[in-house]
């Protein structure tokens, strides 16, 4: 983390000093943000341990940490990497890692700190257990249940079948099982898989839900011992037009400039794809907060489209305009360094440590 200090001979930074487009987190809405997920997960008497993979920065998981969290969960092995070499030592993958090379890591891993991981096949076991024979470590699994998602996890039936699998090796540990996202729509799989498993004599300690959104009807689950929760800490508009948070919650902004007047009703920003990424929601690349109703419709790799038919007041050449990304994960990932602003002053840069950490 760079300080800003002020005194004698140093002058703050301003955030109109900083050159466009650049990513700001408001740290009084990120605290704030913190701070009442903790609250909310501590209020359901459930661990708390947040994503990292929306922010990347160990020093902002240090602030989830000191708020309450019970650990941390990253997506890919490079990312928990990264951690572990920050001093975190209760790391969670919910994701199958496969392949030697990978297993081999997250083997390395293991012996250094407490790692626990997700399944959802026999194959993925198998090479779990090979890896962590050979480094003569114990990994934690939790097996993944299918969802409305449609994306990974298994059947409540074949959950049985790998917990038996997992406990039939003594480099692995069974867990418990682990739902994304937890909303109620899933809960009867997992009361399911649940009963199956206690009927079966095979004990579950842990059951570990995630999503932002999900977080919202946590106390609809209490089966839930955990909560796995990362897009909280910034917000996006992805969550405020699904009512999990507001515009006030929004601590990511991309401050850009209008570059370009090519026509009365268009602009051009300074902020394209591979700044803001690819993700849209209702054929919108991001929300401007100076001009509600312009619409970004469209980006290239270096310039924002805005459609400027529906605003009074018009923005001209030079301009700085801050935008709500659709989706502040990936656009950390886009960024170097995020810069933690106060009102008008840039308090800290955050290098973004773990970006491009996706293997």
């Amino acid at each position: 983390m760079r300080w800003y200090p002020v005194g004698k001979g140093n002058m703050r930074m301003d955030v109109s000093d900083l050159e466009t487009p650049a990513v700001l987190i408001d740290c009084d809405r990120m605290e704030r943000n913190i701070a009442v997920m903790q609250a909310r997960c501590d209020s359901l008497g459930i661990a708390f341990r947040p994503h990292i993979k929306t922010h990347k920065i160990p020093a902002i998981a240090r602030l989830q940490i000191q708020a309450g969290a019970s650990g941390i969960a990253c997506q890919k092995v490079s990312e928990a990497e990264v951690f572990a070499d920050a001093g975190f030592d209760n790391i969670q993958l919910p994701y199958n890692i496969v392949g030697p090379q990978k297993t081999a890591r997250l083997a390395s891993l293991a012996g250094r700190c407490q790692i626990s991981v997700s399944v959802d096949d026999e194959a993925v076991v198998i090479g779990l257990a090979e890896a962590a024979q050979a480094a003569g470590v114990k990994i934690e699994v939790l097996v993944e249940l299918a969802t409305d998602l449609l994306r990974t996890g298994t059947s409540p039936e074949n959950a049985v079948r790998l917990a038996r699998q997992i406990d039939s090796t003594s480099a692995l540990h069974f867990a418990g099982v682990l739902v994304y996202p937890s909303h109620p729509a899933n809960r009867p799989t997992l009361l399911e898989a649940l009963d199956r498993l206690q009927r079966s004599g095979i004990s579950v300690q842990m059951v570990s839900g995630g999503g932002t959104i999900a977080a919202l009807s946590a106390h609809e689950v209490p089966e839930l011992t955990e909560l796995r929760v990362g897009t909280y800490i910034f917000n996006d508009w992805t969550t405020v037009q699904k009512s999990a948070a507001s515009l006030d919650d929004c601590a990511m902004q991309v401050l850009a400039t209008v570059v370009s007047r090519p026509v009365s009703e268009r602009a051009i920003l300074d902020c394209g794809s591979k700044t803001l990424a690819a993700d849209q929601l209702d054929g919108q690349y991001g929300y401007i907060l100076e001009y509600p109703q312009a619409r970004i419709v469209k980006l290239s790799e270096e310039h924002a489209h805005v459609d400027l038919n529906n605003c009074d007041q018009r923005p001209h050449i030079g301009e700085q305009v801050h935008v709500i990304p659709v989706h502040t994960c990936v656009v950390t990932n886009l960024a170097d360094r995020l810069f933690g602003v106060r009102g008008n002053n840039v308090e800290v840069e955050w290098q973004v440590a773990a970006r491009g950490k996706v293997w």
